[in-house]
């Protein structure tokens, strides 16, 4: 896909000849046109801008108004604009630079002069995506199982820590699931790791499945999963938990296909804030509910275990 320029400028004549300037970039497959700022931002709201080419004169709203009111919205920070003054002085182009303006052109200009200004700041605005899409896709991986590709411990400790100050601070419920795997050695021994690996996949998908958009389900570690259920009475979490163990039980099988394949079960174990007795951190609400998990095991496994009952 080629980039996509604005030009926002009051006269026709200066609108046509960077229209023809920019017609000579293959890189440029879009060019949009307005007449004066308002429309200019209107424009900017519908599509995807690469670059901006704004005039600095215009009647109602000039230049420097259209670049402050573009630059005060985060989505249009990084678009760069080239600012087309027709004054040599230096004060307005300071003054424009200051603004956020990434370069300027003197009119009258030459089309070899705007076309090499323009590829610059397009060269830059592409590095500058890839260079952001990049870091993300870094985020996603330090955030990411490799395995099961649900969120990882890292992650879930980060958003737990924020809910549980929201939690102390606003008094708001907080659900927390910590559940396992039951007997799963003996899948890998029996079985052998690339379906343990399968196992813990299907099942990291039945729950991310079976969990509203707002919940957060991660891989705690091992055969470990951890949920949290933000703004969940106690009712709901157990609800929640018990629905879990059903549809995994119900789902997921191991050494599919074969006859001795045999239903994969999970112990559950809840913890509730601000319901939960004996916790005044949140490091004692996860042991709170990693007590609860080894209780259900201990029970015979396969069931759900609230924390203080």
């Amino acid at each position: 896909m080629g980039a996509t320029v604005l030009i926002v400028d009051d006269s026709d004549a200066v609108r046509e000849k960077t229209r023809a300037a920019l017609a000579l970039l293959p890189i440029c497959d879009n060019v949009l046109e307005a007449d004066n700022g308002l429309r200019g931002l209107k424009l900017l709201a519908q599509h995807k801008v690469d670059l901006v080419l704004c005039d600095v004169v215009m009647p109602e709203l000039d230049g420097f108004k259209f670049l402050q009111l573009m630059k005060s919205k985060p989505e249009y920070r990084d678009v760069p604009v080239i600012l087309l003054t027709g004054e040599e002085g230096t004060d307005k182009k300071v003054r424009g630079l200051e603004q956020g303006a990434s370069d300027y052109i003197t009119k009258p200009f030459e089309a070899s002069e705007l076309l090499a200004r323009v590829k610059v700041q397009l060269k830059m605005k592409a590095l500058q995506d890839e260079l952001r899409e990049k870091n993300a896709q870094l985020e996603r991986l330090a955030s990411t199982d490799v395995l099961t590709k649900i969120h990882n411990r890292r992650y879930f400790m980060e958003m737990y820590d924020l809910e549980w100050a929201k939690c102390e601070r606003f008094h708001h419920d907080m659900g927390l699931i910590i559940l396992d795997v039951d007997k799963f050695k003996s899948v890998n021994d029996t079985w052998g790791h690339p379906e343990g690996d399968r196992v813990l996949m299907e099942i990291a998908q039945v729950l991310a499945k079976s969990l509203r958009k707002v919940d957060l389900v991660a891989r705690y570690g091992g055969e470990e999963f951890a949920v949290l259920l933000p703004s969940t009475d106690l009712k709901g979490t157990k609800l929640v938990a018990e629905k879990l163990r059903s549809e995994v039980e119900k789902h997921i099988v191991v050494g599919a296909g074969s006859a001795n394949q045999r239903p994969v079960t999970i112990s559950l174990g809840v913890a509730h804030a601000p319901t939960t007795p004996g916790v005044s951190s949140a490091d004692e609400f996860i042991q709170r509910a990693d007590e609860a998990l080894y209780r259900s095991k201990e029970r015979g496994r396969n069931r759900v275990t609230v924390a203080g009952e």
